[in-house]
């Protein structure tokens, strides 16, 4: 039960840190003229990362599933990705997507061959860690819930961040 109780703490407090991070860039992006997009569906991706990680706590709490942790190392793997992508975003890192006119969007890390790479993390994460304590079907919930909400929002994105990615005209 310590072992679960502990990996679910991490991940928490992980998730609250990233938060906080993403706040406080999304603040300083604001700052420079930036912009949001597409943020009236956060709210969504909010909620459904809160009610993943709820009912991974409740079910761990009142079942105690034993913990699979070749689950556990891949989720740790996972992680190691995650501090890559959130590195190579730098202060850009946020959970909202925010534009800022006549900025270049970073190129480096895993974003120089997968745009969406923070995207795959969290949808492996949202997989993976239930899988850990043997909940299949949270995995598969949250994932196709996460899957769909994660295509609407990343449309909207690469609609809005399309002319950060495109040379000036005449260049």
């Amino acid at each position: 039960m310590w072992t679960s109780i502990t990996i679910l703490t991490l991940v928490t407090l992980q998730r609250l840190l990233e938060f906080v991070i993403a706040r406080r860039n999304t603040k300083k992006l604001i700052q420079r003229g930036g912009f949001g997009v597409g943020s009236n569906r956060h709210w969504m991706v909010v909620i459904l990362q809160a009610l993943w990680l709820a009912a991974l706590w409740y079910f761990v709490l009142y079942q105690n599933p034993a913990v699979d942790m070749r689950w556990i190392y891949a989720y740790v793997v996972l992680e190691a990705a995650r501090g890559w992508v959130v590195a190579a975003f730098g202060s850009r890192f946020t959970t909202k997507v925010v534009v800022v006119p006549g900025e270049n969007l970073p190129d480096e890390g895993f974003t120089s061959w997968l745009r969406q790479s923070n995207y795959l993390v969290v949808a492996a994460e949202i997989f993976i860690l239930p899988m850990a304590f043997h909940l299949w079907w949270q995995a598969l919930i949250f994932g196709v819930l996460n899957l769909a909400l994660l295509g609407w929002r990343v449309r909207s994105e690469n609609a809005a961040l399309k002319p950060l990615r495109e040379p000036p005209a005449g260049a």
